[in-house]
């Protein structure tokens, strides 16, 4: 990649706590350098304690064009925004914000549509199948969005915390396009596992479902980005299964980024 940065180049950042596991930044920048669009991503490290601090500064910044949003940071940053679309409104998160003509901030999530997307690109269809959601946070609930707007015939979601769960269950029931429904860890009868959890970042962690309990041939998808091949894709696919990874999620979801953060405003 040629690229050269310069005081014109306009800024954009990804915050999250942790932040090393994220791609964004790289190849964000690439795909606006490939636009002829002087702009660079770059990682920023934001505890939750800060988080009220670094959006304030932010807020101040006139070359600072976008906040791409990671964990644990997608319904906090909704709260920060001026607007939002439909999707990001009806779910109360966002991961992508972008400046407003005002200086204040429009944001949107599109988590569920890359993770669709990574489905989808394996040849796989979630229209009409049975889908088990492991994950009710910001990752999580737009994923599920988007998997009943693809056409899932039955949704279940487990959390830990089930209240975040009836939480989640209750504003999607609301919709009135599908009944979804309480879940487990146990893949049973799904012919779609999703997991939106962080399990398996860390070494040693627990394997997000019942890995006995998955069938052959069941499509397993999961959110992370490091390790590349998650333990639960790795032990997915000695099963048999079709899978997709967070890093093909990124992939599905990268140019629906560049077209929102480039249709923002710029302050100076």
């Amino acid at each position: 990649m040629d690229f050269n940065i310069t005081g014109a180049t306009r800024l954009n950042v990804i915050i999250g706590d942790p932040i090393a596991q994220v791609k964004s930044p790289a190849g964000m920048t690439a795909a606006f350098s490939a636009r002829d669009h002087d702009a660079v991503v770059a990682p920023v490290r934001v505890s939750s304690e800060d988080l009220k601090d670094f959006l304030e500064i932010a807020n101040r910044l006139p070359n600072l064009d976008g906040i791409i949003v990671t964990v644990p940071h997608k319904f906090a940053c909704y709260e920060h925004c001026a607007s939002a679309t439909e999707r990001g409104e009806f779910l109360g998160a966002v991961n992508i914000l972008r400046r407003r003509k005002d200086g204040a901030w429009h944001g949107e999530m599109v988590d569920g549509l890359g993770f669709v997307g990574a489905v989808k690109a394996q040849g796989y269809e979630p229209a009409g199948k049975r889908a088990l959601l492991i994950g009710a946070g910001g990752a999580g609930s737009a994923i599920a969005l988007a998997l009943i707007d693809a056409g899932a015939r039955e949704l279940a979601i487990h959390d830990a915390d089930a209240a975040r769960r009836d939480r989640l269950i209750a504003r999607l029931n609301a919709r009135d396009k599908l009944k979804v429904v309480p879940g487990s860890p146990d893949p049973t009868g799904f012919d779609l596992v999703a997991n939106a959890t962080p399990a398996g970042m860390k070494p040693g962690d627990a394997l997000p479902v019942e890995i006995d309990k998955l069938a052959p041939g069941t499509f397993v998808g999961c959110v992370i980005t490091v390790p590349i091949v998650s333990p639960l894709i790795e032990a997915a696919r000695r099963r048999g299964c079709p899978t997709s990874t967070g890093s093909e999620m990124y992939q599905a979801l990268q140019g629906a980024m560049v077209d929102f953060l480039m249709a923002g405003e710029r302050l100076g």
